[in-house]
């Protein structure tokens, strides 16, 4: 079949699955602010128990990084971002998430040339731009006294 570009993009136009972006943004919203309603929980549960405000984020933290590692491990986190899309990017816990799915998916490699060497595969080059970032920032901070 020869087809010009244009010829090929109105084939593609209308053959496509229409996206239902009204849906998909509503349950992002809903997914996303459930993990963040879970994180306040978590931290009032936290502070009830006497950590201070800093110490209990802090806390929170490790718990939902530690959540989002065990349902990734469990294969119920893919599930719920399936359903919920977007929402399930907030940032600890799609992180915690990126960074366990390789490591699950290359397991059968072996430990180091197959977990260790692939965990970092999606989440690497997120943890060295960071880095990099923070320690320019740093410089900036220190060469015109703001700190």
């Amino acid at each position: 079949m020869d087809m010009s570009p244009k010829d090929y993009q109105n084939y593609v136009k209308q053959h496509a699955k229409k996206s239902p972006i009204v849906k998909d943004t509503a349950l992002a919203f809903v997914i996303g602010g459930a993990i963040c309603v879970l994180g306040q929980l978590i931290q009032n549960g936290y502070m009830s128990l006497g950590l201070g405000k800093d110490d209990a984020g802090t806390a929170v933290s490790c718990t939902l990084v530690f959540l989002s590692a065990l349902l990734t491990g469990l294969n119920l986190y893919n599930k719920i971002a399936r359903f919920g899309g977007a929402g399930t990017l907030v940032p600890i816990t799609g992180f915690a998430n990126a960074v366990v799915s390789p490591a699950i998916d290359f397991k059968s490699e072996g430990f180091i040339t197959g977990m260790a060497a692939k965990m970092f595969t999606v989440a690497g080059p997120v943890i060295v731009f960071g880095t990099v970032a923070s320690v320019l920032f740093g410089l900036i901070l220190q060469v015109f006294h703001l700190t």
